[in-house]
Order: structure tokens, then sequence, then C-alpha cells
């Protein structure tokens, strides 16, 4: 477990590019001093190259709860929502469990957005995890209360990028 007295709530939030990719460093580096990280991936259920590169590093966990494929506000079901739910469920779990020293709950803040989960059950998690755990919460549009509990917030800004020039998502470094 952490050798430290006690764990910090992170948000990486914001419409700039590279919060799942911090959560991603963060992990990768406490690796590096043999802590266990597990990586509940919230609309995500596709491949993505860092899934290979992780699953190769011992001490991290991730599991997908999302689609294969993107999908869009106004394409939510009730499907969607129960694969969340079931996805905060395991979260909570390895959460509780003490198993594990660093929670990473990427793309939660979109899946609130979305209204696959319900704030309060976030908060609910936040405010039962052990003092000990590292939390780290990705994703835009991070809502107040979660803002509110966070330790330490980041705010990716979008200054820049070429997808307003219509480029797309490139393997290997987008996803």
């Amino acid at each position: 477990m952490t050798p430290h007295d006690s764990g910090y709530v992170h948000v990486y939030t914001g419409d700039g590019k590279g919060k799942t990719t911090a959560a991603i460093g963060l992990a990768v580096r406490a690796a590096g001093y043999g802590l266990l990280t597990y990586i509940g991936q919230f609309m995500k259920g596709q491949r993505y190259g860092e899934l290979t590169a992780l699953r190769q590093l011992p001490g991290i966990t991730v599991e997908q709860y999302g689609d294969q494929g993107c999908i869009r506000k106004e394409e939510v079901s009730p499907a969607h929502r129960a694969r969340a739910n079931a996805g905060l469920r395991l979260a909570r779990e390895a959460t509780l469990s003490r198993r594990y020293d660093i929670i990473v709950l990427d793309e939660v803040n979109v899946a609130l957005w979305f209204g696959l989960l319900e704030e309060e059950a976030v908060v609910k998690l936040l405010d039962e995890r052990p003092p000990e755990i590292e939390m780290v919460l990705t994703g835009r549009g991070a809502p107040k209360a979660l803002l509110d509990r966070a330790d330490l917030v980041t705010e990716m800004r979008a200054v820049k990028h070429y997808y307003n020039h219509g480029l797309q998502a490139r393997e290997g470094i987008e996803y």
C-alpha cells in the first residue's frame, strides 16, 4: 500500500487534450515505485494503444465500462446507464478493497454529463474512499460537487488543436 498517510483527490478536466494521458502517466509513475493502480474507464470500450501497453506493466489493472464505439449524449439508453452503474460498483469494490493505492475513474465527468451516472453516487464513493487512497477523476465538465471535494484540480485548456482543421483522430496519438 501507499507509503503516504493520506491520499488526495485529483480532478483532470477541461476542453483540452491530455486528461486521460495525465492519469495514465501517474499510474505508470506509481508502478515504478511498486504502487498498485486500478483504472476504470467510463465511456470507453474499444481498443486503445495505452491498454496494450498498460497490460504489460505490473501493478496496473484496467477495466472498461463503455461501448465498443463512441456514443453521443442523445443516444444514451438504459443499457448504457446499466453498464456505467455496474462499472461504478466495480470501482467502488476496488476502492473499498484497499488493494489499490490509486483509483482512476477515467471519463467519469463525461459519464455524469451524459446522465449515465448519478452525481450523488460518485460523491458517495469519494466520501467512502479510505483516506490513504489517491483518487483521480477525469473528463470534461467536472461538476462543482467533484471540484469542491478535490484536493487538486487541473484544467486542460484547448489553445489550438488540429481537429479544428478537419484532421481525424490518429492511431497511437489520440487513441
